[in-house]
């Protein structure tokens, strides 16, 4: 497969879930995802977002790239 193939399914791929995230999905605030704020010091791992946009790739790019 060529690299412009592979850069076209990505940009279509992000251009989606910028879509979704402007219509309204809570990308970032969902269950999963942890805030810690202690004064001046905060940490935030999106765990369930990672999870979530992982998984939806891997269904995705499975079923584009299938032989």
């Amino acid at each position: 497969m060529s690299a412009g193939r592979i850069l076209i399914i990505v940009g279509g791929v992000i251009l989606v879930i910028g879509v979704l995230v402007q219509a309204g999905l809570p990308l970032g605030r969902l269950p999963g995802d942890f805030r810690i704020s202690r004064g001046n010091f905060t940490l935030y791992s999106p765990l369930a977002t990672g999870l979530l946009i992982s998984v939806a790739l891997t269904i995705i790019l499975n079923l584009l790239l299938r032989r």
